[in-house]
């Protein structure tokens, strides 16, 4: 007989992605335990992570995070779903240990048709000699890559089992290009890291316990959804996490960890503004109708397939906005109560300022 687990309500997920994303209210913190708790920063476009923490941090500065770049505190690399993230330095390597194995096993998969026979294998051996001298730009990379016999999208394929970070001043707010390559071996070497290497094992766990305290209570194949590995790993991984069990609304099982917050559904929510990939806005998140179904075709779509910038109301996705000119304009999806209007013009006065001078009005 299957065991019933309390029910939350859509509207009380919901309040507890915003809890744990530092959506209900600015985190005062170090920068790097912030990307720490909300599961990392997309950042396919650099000023996105910029937007994500401005949004999410109290005080934070542009500058904060191109810093934290320079020092190899925050590390810009290819990670979960073969997409680009920033991520803690000392959660780097255990990403890379959790992901490894399938992402290297995906790109088998999906490059078979494509490779000629080519060898993944050879690829990267050719990957790692070409660049053994220090960093190089990515149109060099692949420059020497072609003149070695390999097609461009080798560097690509190779990259899964070399592994390269972009490193400053690429993928910052005033080059936003990520176009400047390293090894991470040696940009951040692992044996200076706490505890050495993990084991594919301890990655997946941690980064089961980063997904749970940045965007539970979910469903396990939520997370494999997002991280990009098989559910078979995650379930056998997950066993030696200790969990409390929900049920959502549908009756699907939901894990958590057993001190995550999980806030009142009435608990009031601030507008705020997100930029371009926010996780909370990708389909791992549908549960929590932070993005209501019936816009999602408006942010997500062939036309905009890299989403669009928006803004919450009351939790939940209300209207777009862009920067030009020198100001943030809004363009509300439905017509905004006068003290809606209020919040999101204040807010965006605020992002116009962080836009012209780097700082937190």
């Amino acid at each position: 007989m299957r065991t019933k687990h309390e029910v939350l309500t859509a509207r009380r997920l919901n309040r507890a992605l915003l809890a744990r994303q530092h959506l209900l209210e600015r985190r005062d913190a170090p920068l790097t335990q912030v990307i720490d708790e909300i599961g990392g920063l997309q950042t396919q476009y650099a000023p996105s992570g910029y937007i994500s923490l401005w949004s999410r941090m109290s005080g934070f500065r542009r500058a904060d995070l191109t810093r934290a770049m320079e020092a190899r505190k925050a590390i810009h690399g290819t990670l979960m779903r073969v997409t680009i993230h920033t991520v803690g330095a000392t959660d780097y390597w255990p990403i890379v240990a959790a992901i490894r194995r399938s992402r290297q096993q995906w790109m088998l998969r999906v490059t078979a048709s494509q490779r000629n026979g080519i060898d993944l294998e050879s690829a990267a051996a050719a990957l790692r000699s070409t660049m053994k001298d220090g960093p190089m730009r990515a149109r060099e990379v692949s420059s020497e890559m072609t003149s070695r016999g390999f097609p461009r999208q080798a560097v690509g394929w190779a990259s899964l089992w070399v592994d390269i970070v972009r490193i400053p001043p690429s993928g910052t707010w005033e080059r936003r290009a990520n176009d400047l390559y390293e090894l991470a071996e040696r940009w951040l070497p692992p044996d200076t890291q706490p505890g050495g290497l993990p084991s594919e094992e301890e990655g997946i766990r941690l980064l089961v316990e980063r997904y749970l305290g940045a965007f539970g209570p979910a469903r396990l194949t939520d997370f494999s959804d997002w991280a990009g590995i098989p559910i078979r790993l995650t379930r056998e991984a997950a066993r030696g996490i200790e969990l409390r069990h929900f049920q959502d609304e549908h009756g699907h099982e939901l894990v958590d960890l057993p001190d995550a917050p999980l806030p009142d559904p009435g608990t009031p929510a601030p507008v705020r503004f997100l930029p371009v990939w926010d996780a909370t806005l990708l389909v791992h998140c549908r549960r929590t109708l932070i993005l209501p179904e019936d816009l999602r075709p408006r942010v997500f779509n062939i036309r905009t397939p890299q989403s669009v910038n928006t803004f919450t109301v009351d939790g939940q996705v209300a209207g777009t906005w862009r920067y030009e000119s020198g100001t943030v304009r809004v363009q509300p999806f439905r017509p905004l109560a006068t003290d809606e209007q209020r919040q999101v013009d204040e807010e965006a006065q605020h992002l116009t300022c962080f836009h012209s001078d780097g700082g937190h009005a």
